[in-house]
């Protein structure tokens, strides 16, 4: 099944339960992580897309307890990127598998170009997201 599903470039890191505990605002993401209990555990990660926001992000919480965000689109095939809990990267959903470290740099599979990244600053419960840094 899981091979069918990389065929189909359908990525299994989910969208929040709950679409109200994020916003787009002044070139900024803000992620209320008191009401987005998906990042809380390291290796996790979230899908952030629609909502004006452009582009598309991949949201995680890396096996080194900090939190990342890159553009949700493989710089090989375009298709969405998941998180590998335990690995430290995170890698395309597709069938070549491209792997990226934690800052966006190609480590395997088809892709040689890196992802863009975004800096994410944590302050309390919040998660910010530079769109424009």
């Amino acid at each position: 099944m899981k091979f069918l599903k990389r065929i189909f470039g359908i990525c299994e890191t989910p969208l929040p339960v709950n679409a109200d505990a994020w916003t787009v605002e002044s070139g900024s993401v803000r992620i209320d992580l008191a009401r987005m209990s998906e990042l809380t555990p390291t290796g996790s990660g979230v899908r952030l897309e629609g909502s004006g926001l452009d582009p598309r992000l991949l949201v995680f919480h890396g096996d080194d307890d900090r939190y990342y965000a890159v553009a949700n689109r493989c710089t090989h095939m375009g298709r969405r990127i998941d998180t590998i809990a335990g690995s430290g990267t995170i890698q395309c959903c597709s069938v070549s598998k491209s792997t990226f470290t934690y800052d966006g740099s190609p480590v395997g599979g088809a892709a040689k170009t890196p992802l863009k990244t975004y800096p994410v600053e944590l302050e309390g419960e919040t998660l910010t997201i530079q769109l424009n840094p």
